[in-house]
């Protein structure tokens, strides 16, 4: 491709001038700060280099957070646009780039790193492991997926943004009808993030299988934990589908190829039945866990052991299974024929009732519980009669003839909102306040935490309620704009106001993580909730080494029984030994770097200079083939002090004795 360097920066909109300026100013920001607060090698050190599983797992929970606001701000812009007939705030263009980046973002770049962030936090702690079972693998995961989140991000200031939909069909998504770079990006900075997924999954299962404490079997296995390995099966099972996918997409776009075009003796098919294929397992990738930590927070909070934990196991591994034969119910307009369609009708609806089960169990659990409204409580509430509408909306989707009715319009927009908000961003929020002391050591404010509930739910559902009926009046999706003779007008601008209750209710939640990083108390028992599940049998934060001996597990359960028996608490010095730990490393950093250089080449289609980029991947490979570094150890002194500093604190079960 002929790209002239004075093509490169997007130039000619006021609101692409403004996002360039401020990430210039934040950019020169940030540089600043770390520079005068002399924190640079504090950052090296402690964070870029770490393996700690649960450094990254923050660290995926701040891009998150990052990428939320991005997503979010693409989602404000389409509410404006549509907020009034014939509105011109937006051109055709611009508003089929946003819309494109706010579902790659909102599913891929914050959606996924905030399960994937709880899940590294969390699970090796419910396990009673010390780390991961690959350390540095995990923390490659981290980077590949921050290189392809930011190779995608500068999209909208250099070279332009995808334009072809958050599914980039073909044939708008090649060369024919989309002849600029946009999509290059979309197939090159989703590849490279996609590895890290798969390198995710592969290192939790291991994980999970294989280094459980003692007792742990797998039937005493803690609900998020057991939602994260089923999560992890499927990533394994899907995500390769996505990779070929987009490698395919990358030789069409790049090199001439016709896997997708139809004049050069491919199909465009081809492409939406793989896109699917990964794409709805996509969806329960990110359900399950958000069911897992629904799970968690209800059986604390109601004080009661989880109902029906054993039908909850098989209604996950039920929900897993379907999710890979129910795909095509995205083509019922496509001339499948009856009989095709009939099977995936049945096999989509029969989903529901797997996921019945669970909003039972859910229920019932908190039947004569003795019910706590924390705001990990309220997000859990809020999600079963908010989910209910998903679920009911998305049976009514799954028959093929009502599909050809409500399939193109907004009625289905509104359908995956009330599946995914529910489903996964509530879950996220109730997760962030349950484990945030366990986390960093203080809580989030309650308070505060409650205007974030309320503005945030009303505002989800003043946005998307009203999408339901225009989409049954007939207002098509993919639309900018719409006239004013649809009398779509009232209800258009009644989601807007939405959108802007929604964004408050955010903006309060951001507050409320800087509130409490000023101003909360720090000293706060490490199991505040009296929680059941052996993360909370440590300190809070946790230490680099987790546990100063590994537990034994005889229960499910396991914490809240040792609490109530007054087993398994107290450390003896003569049980302190010394613990072998992971050393940090700069390599996973330096391979992402390299991923982004060549990867932003491979975008601009100058193919020498990606290949000499690639050079450094293949490099980094090497190196750690090479790498024979066996870690360290941490002396048993430094585990006693460790160790004294949380245990004999008043108010803590978990005794030390000299």
């Amino acid at each position: 491709m002929d790209i002239r360097w004075n093509e490169i920066l997007i130039t000619g909109d006021p609101l692409i001038l403004g996002s360039q300026i401020a990430i210039l100013l934040t950019m020169i920001g940030v540089v600043a700060g770390i520079t005068y607060l002399k924190k640079w090698k504090w950052l090296w050190t402690e964070w870029i280099t770490t393996v700690d599983h649960k450094r990254i797992g923050i660290m995926y929970i701040i891009a998150a957070v990052l990428m939320f606001f991005r997503g979010g701000m693409d989602g404000l812009l389409m509410k404006a646009q549509t907020s009034r007939p014939d509105m011109e705030f937006l051109n055709a263009q611009h508003y089929n780039e946003i819309f494109t980046t706010h579902g790659v973002i909102m599913i891929l770049f914050m959606a996924m790193p905030f399960l994937i962030g709880l899940m590294n936090v969390v699970v090796p702690l419910q396990i009673g492991a010390r780390d991961v079972a690959f350390p540095q693998l995990n923390a490659l995961s981290f980077w590949l997926f921050f290189s392809g989140a930011m190779l995608f991000n500068i999209s909208f200031v250099i070279g332009g943004s995808p334009d072809a939909g958050w599914t980039s069909y073909f044939p708008l998504a090649g060369k024919e009808f989309s002849p600029g770079i946009g999509n290059n990006y979309y197939a090159v900075a989703l590849q490279i993030a996609g590895i890290g997924t798969l390198m995710t999954g592969i290192n939790f299962i291991v994980t999970i299988l294989k280094m459980r404490t003692k007792g742990m079997t797998l039937m005493r296995l803690p609900m998020f934990t057991w939602t994260t390995l089923v999560t992890s099966a499927i990533i394994v099972a899907a995500f390769p589908i996505f990779t070929v996918a987009l490698a395919l997409m990358t030789f069409d776009r790049l090199y001439g190829t016709h896997f997708f075009t139809l004049s050069g003796g491919g199909s465009d098919m081809l492409w939406a039945n793989l896109f699917w294929l990964w794409g709805h397992p996509e969806v329960y990738i990110v359900a399950l866990p958000a069911f897992g930590i629904f799970s968690e927070v209800i059986a604390t909070f109601a004080r009661k052991t989880l109902y029906g934990y054993k039908s909850m196991v098989y209604a996950i591994v039920g929900i897993a299974v379907l999710s890979m034969v129910v795909w095509v119910h995205h083509f019922y307009t496509m001339g499948s024929g009856a009989l095709v369609n009939s099977f995936f009708s049945i096999t989509t609806m029969l989903i529901a009732v797997p996921t019945g089960v669970k909003v039972f169990n859910w229920l019932f659990t908190m039947r004569k519980g003795r019910i706590k409204l924390t705001n990990a409580m309220l997000w859990s509430l809020a999600f079963v009669p908010c989910f209910t509408i998903g679920g009911v909306t998305g049976v009514m989707l799954a028959m093929g003839a009502a599909d050809y009715q409500y399939h193109n319009t907004l009625f289905l927009v509104a359908h995956f909102h009330y599946v995914l908000i529910p489903g996964v961003v509530f879950a996220v929020f109730a997760g962030l306040y349950y484990w945030w002391p366990k986390m960093f050591g203080y809580m989030l404010n309650e308070k505060i935490g409650k205007w974030h509930f309320w503005l945030f739910v009303i505002g989800f559902n003043v946005t998307f309620m009203p999408m339901f009926f225009l989409g049954l009046n007939g207002a098509v999706r993919r639309a900018y704009t719409f006239s004013e003779e649809s009398g779509f007008a009232p209800l258009f601008m009644l989601s807007a106001l939405g959108s802007v209750i929604l964004a408050l209710g955010f903006a309060a939640f951001c507050y409320n993580i800087y509130w409490s990083i000023r101003y909360a108390d720090r000293n706060i028992s490490s199991d505040p909730w009296d929680a059941r599940t052996l993360e909370w049998a440590t300190a809070s934060p946790v230490q680099h080494y987790n546990f100063a001996k590994l537990p034994e597990v005889k229960t499910l359960d396991a914490f809240w029984h040792m609490k109530k028996s007054g087993e398994g608490l107290t450390l003896k010095d003569s049980e302190i030994e010394e613990i072998h730990m992971p050393s940090n490393s700069g390599l996973p950093f330096i391979m992402c770097v390299a991923f982004g250089i060549a990867g932003f080449f491979l975008v601009f289609e100058w193919h020498i200079l990606a290949a000499i980029a690639a050079l450094g991947i293949i490099a980094g490979l090497i190196y750690r083939s090479f790498d024979y570094n066996d870690g360290y150890h941490i002396h048993v002194d430094e585990i006693k002090e460790t160790e004294k500093s949380w245990r004999n604190v008043e108010g803590e079960v978990h005794n030390h004795v000299s």
